[in-house]
């Protein structure tokens, strides 16, 4: 294996976990995640030679996964069928597996640009400028996405109904 190779298979071994994290918040499909993961590392893989900061590998690895992410949710082949909760009048417990799962159902019904700025924003914990040069959009569109996002969440999650507050930051 030559030295490209390797240091290419040591960075995928220590990130590709936390990146299938990102994209599963992302897509809300543990398989479509991997894809999406494996499509970023291809993509990364080809340019690798080129690359002269790796200390901005994960940057840059990000903003190439968003960018497949909302990319295939563009070309339109990619449909989901949606189910409703059936449960809703249950009480789950903020930190329950099942609060989770509502939490991530709803999170599946926010659209994907706004998804893409809540799971940048609040799950890989970026400021507004990060997020803007990642998704290559003014610190006010992340604003009013990350805003937008949150209400439709708050619409979704009647604290009433899940248990789950959404809180602001």
């Amino acid at each position: 294996m030559s030295d490209r190779d390797e240091a290419f298979a040591e960075y995928f071994a220590a990130r590709s976990d936390a990146m299938r994290g990102t994209a599963y918040l992302l897509c809300g499909d543990w398989h479509r995640a991997e894809d999406l993961v494996q499509t970023a590392f291809v993509k990364l893989y080809r340019v690798w030679n080129r690359i002269s900061r790796h200390e901005v590998l994960d940057s840059y690895v990000r903003q190439i996964l968003i960018r497949t992410f909302l990319d295939e949710r563009r070309r339109g082949w990619w449909r989901r069928e949606r189910v409703g909760v059936d449960n809703a009048e249950q009480m789950a417990a903020p930190d329950s597996p099942e609060s989770r799962l509502v939490l991530l159902q709803a999170l599946a019904s926010v659209a994907p640009r706004q998804r893409a700025v809540l799971v940048l924003r609040y799950w890989e914990d970026l400021s507004i400028e990060d997020v803007a040069a990642l998704l290559g959009c003014s610190p006010g569109t992340v604003k009013s996405q990350a805003a937008r996002g949150l209400d439709t969440l708050r619409g979704l999650l009647a604290p009433t109904e899940s248990g789950i507050e959404m809180g602001k930051r």
